[in-house]
């Protein structure tokens, strides 16, 4: 199960931990297990998020498999204009 590192904005949600552990097979699950363990993550999720798998950032597809040892990261996304 790989370490979700958290951006400091959703660190209340999970009680302040920096670095969760959630079992999740794409994005898109991963996304669903935060929102239904972590409730207060749920707005930030709504307003976007950027996963960082392994150095590599997805902003839309959320098929992308997370592999077991990856190193993977949430990040705020950053609105472009």
């Amino acid at each position: 199960m790989p370490d979700i590192h958290l951006w400091g904005a959703l660190r209340p949600a999970a009680d302040g931990a920096s670095v969760i552990q959630v079992e999740a097979k794409t994005i898109r699950e991963l996304f669903r297990k935060l929102e239904e363990s972590y409730p207060g993550m749920a707005p930030h999720i709504a307003r976007g998020v950027a996963v960082s798998i392994n150095g590599k950032i997805f902003r839309d597809n959320w098929q992308e498999p997370l592999p077991e040892d990856a190193e993977i990261y949430l990040l705020p996304r950053i609105q472009g204009g």
